[in-house]
C-alpha cells in the first residue's frame, strides 16, 4: 500500500469517527421484477420421458401504467427456454413459438396447460420432481423478472392436488 492510499484510508476513518451516530449500513434492494409486475402460481411440469422438454406455467400481472413486452425466457437448469402457445393449424393441434408477448397495463396473463407456457428444453439432472428452479423473463427494454417454480411430475397439476385434498 503506498502513502497516498494510507492517507486516504486514515482520512476516511477520521471522518467516520467524527459523526454523532454510528454509520448505517447501506443495503441496495434488488427487486425480482420491474415495478408493477407480479408473478404467482409458478410450477414446472416435467416430461413423461426423461430428456424431453418440460413446461412452465404461472400467471403474470401488470399493475403498472404501461404495457410490458416479454422478449425471452430462461429456466435455470435447462439448456434453453422459449415462450410457446398451443393452438390449431389446418384443424390440427399446433405448438408455436411466441417471439414476444405483450402484457398490457392493468391485465393478467395466465400461462397454463393447453395455452401459453415456457418450454424448457434439455432439462438437466438437477431439475427433479419435488425440487424448485428459477425462471427469468426478460422484457423488451432489458428489465428482468425472476421467480421460483415448483417442479412437479407429469400430470401433477396444482388443480389435481387441490382435488385430492
Amino acid at each position: 500500500m503506498n502513502s497516498k492510499s494510507i492517507l486516504a484510508s486514515m482520512a476516511i476513518l477520521a471522518l467516520a469517527a467524527c459523526g454523532d451516530e454510528p454509520a448505517e449500513e447501506v443495503v441496495a434492494e434488488v427487486p425480482d421484477c420491474p415495478p408493477g409486475i407480479e408473478v404467482d402460481g409458478g410450477w414446472m411440469s416435467m416430461a413423461a420421458v426423461a430428456g424431453d422438454p418440460a413446461a412452465v406455467y404461472f400467471t403474470i400481472t401488470n399493475n403498472g401504467e404501461e404495457a410490458k413486452m416479454i422478449a425471452a425466457a430462461d429456466v435455470a437448469g435447462a439448456g434453453s427456454a422459449a415462450l410457446h402457445e398451443m393452438g390449431t393449424w389446418n384443424l390440427q393441434p399446433s405448438m408455436d413459438e411466441v417471439l414476444q408477448l405483450d402484457v398490457p397495463a392493468g391485465e393478467s396473463i395466465a400461462f397454463e396447460p393447453g395455452g401459453l407456457h415456457v418450454m424448457a428444453m434439455q432439462p438437466g439432472e438437477e431439475l427433479a420432481v419435488g425440487g424448485e428452479t428459477e425462471v427469468t423473463l426478460t422484457f423488451v427494454r432489458g428489465d428482468k423478472c425472476s421467480f421460483p417454480v415448483a417442479i412437479r411430475a407429469p400430470g401433477d397439476t396444482p388443480e389435481a392436488e387441490a382435488d385430492a385434498e
